[in-house]
């Protein structure tokens, strides 16, 4: 598998080809044939249920979290996808921020019950840097603590680089370890993804009495009795135990959607407390990102007033859906904003009673947006940018009068006359709308 160098690590990373493996899940006892796939830059991890009609796609993200117990379970409406933590730590850990995961159950193959057998899936489908396409990177600048009511203590603070150190706690103190290293794909690989899962016995019965780990047994899993280890095997580390809470923290905090440079001190970690933490991070990313871009640049070109919007854009009442541009992030960010009032000609008929902002509004609201940022760059002067398709599109909630809806672009490929943008909308910090768009620039 590539290794990823100084000189690559700063760019987005997909998978070089498909590959698959097949086995029994943890929880439901299911087989399972899980394949993974390459998808395009800026798409993040997302899993795929083909075994149910239309194959609906789940983004591996932290507002999709519907349960924490024993395990990470995401889902959107009705669809669900159980134990995403261990192929999402295989993943993140060596590098992807890119893949489609498809599955034909609702829970991955469990393996040996560690991350291995993903990390050599991963292998076999090669790891391969999206040269256009920078790597969203989250730099810790305040410390953040969770402590939640079953002891779980967990911390971030700043950091060059991304680290965890873990102390796991057993009941009565048992088999209290620690491990504390940088994540990387080579210490990943190595030292994270061979450690397995582990219970101690006397919470098996309530977990059999919940309906949970039908497919467990000491092919995938160690179980802990007293003062003995039962498994099939001898640990693979003296502290397996701690090294793999480490997995699990990696795989819960691919949720945020973005590397993070930070050191996590958790003690007694567990899925909910991990989920806890990755909310807390994508709070103050948030609040970041509201307070200023992320690199300055000057003052001239940090916002667009509506004379200047309308400078560059053709649109005209009732169809110009921008407001003002609020700021740029070099050549390939910007945010905008339309203040949606009761005034908007369309909540006339959509719908009376209970206006609500139409779906389709919201996806040309993010194709101005985004052909303004073409418009911007040199030798576009003068051309129009024509949308042409929309792809992921999703609406999450609904914008209704008073709400100020902010529109952000960010391109992700431009090859002469065709380019690709990554958009989404939102209101109050949450995500109401996003899609991938690509627009055709022409001539006037």
């Amino acid at each position: 598998m590539p290794t990823t160098d100084a000189s690559s690590a700063a760019f987005q990373h997909t998978l070089g080809k498909p590959a698959s493996l097949a086995g029994v899940a943890l929880h439901t006892g299911a087989q399972v044939k899980l394949t993974l796939r390459p998808a395009a830059a800026g798409s993040g991890l997302k899993f795929k249920r083909v075994d149910l009609p239309d194959e609906p796609e789940i983004a591996a993200k932290i507002e999709n979290v519907k349960t924490v117990e024993r395990a990470t379970t995401i889902g959107e409406g009705h669809v669900k996808v159980h134990t995403v933590e261990h192929v999402l730590s295989a993943l993140v850990g060596l590098g992807v921020d890119n893949a489609l995961i498809e599955m034909d159950a609702n829970e991955p193959p469990i393996g040996d019950g560690s991350a291995q057998p993903f990390a050599e899936l991963v292998a076999r489908c090669g790891v391969v840097a999206q040269a256009d396409a920078p790597r969203a990177i989250f730099e810790v600048r305040e410390p953040v603590h969770i402590e939640t009511k079953n002891g779980s203590l967990l911390t971030i603070v700043p950091d060059e680089r991304f680290r965890i150190s873990c102390t796991q706690v057993g009941p009565g103190g048992r088999f209290t370890q620690f491990h504390s290293l940088e994540i990387t794909p080579e210490t990943f690989r190595k030292e994270i993804a061979p450690a397995r899962t582990f219970t101690f016995y006397e919470d098996i019965e309530p977990l059999l009495e919940k309906g949970l780990i039908k497919g467990g047994s000491l092919e995938n899993a160690v179980v802990i009795r007293g003062d003995a280890v039962l498994s099939k095997e001898p640990l693979r580390f003296p502290e397996e135990f701690a090294r793999h809470k480490i997995l699990d923290i990696v795989g819960d905090l691919a949720l945020f959607g973005r590397r993070i440079k930070g050191h996590v001190i958790a003690v007694k970690p567990g899925h909910g407390a991990n989920a806890e933490l990755t909310r807390a991070l994508a709070k103050q990313h948030a609040q970041t990102a509201a307070l200023a871009p992320a690199a300055p640049v000057p003052v001239a070109q940090t916002a667009l007033d509506i004379n200047e919007v309308m400078r560059l854009l053709p649109h005209r009442y009732p169809f110009l859906l921008v407001d003002r541009v609020v700021a740029f992030e070099g050549d390939n960010k910007c945010s905008a904003v339309k203040q949606v009032s009761i005034n908007e000609p369309f909540f006339q008929g959509h719908f009376p009673g209970y206006p609500v902002m139409p779906g389709v509004l919201q996806v040309e609201a993010m194709a101005q947006v985004a052909s303004l940022l073409i418009l911007r760059q040199e030798g576009n002067a003068g051309r129009m940018g024509f949308f042409m398709s929309a792809d992921g599109v999703k609406f999450r909630k609904p914008v209704v009068p008073g709400d100020t809806l902010f529109i952000h672009a960010e391109l992700q490929k431009t090859r002469r006359n065709i380019a690709k943008a990554n958009c989404h909308c939102t209101v109050n910090g949450a995500v109401v709308s996003e899609g991938e768009l690509v627009l055709s620039l022409l001539n006037r």
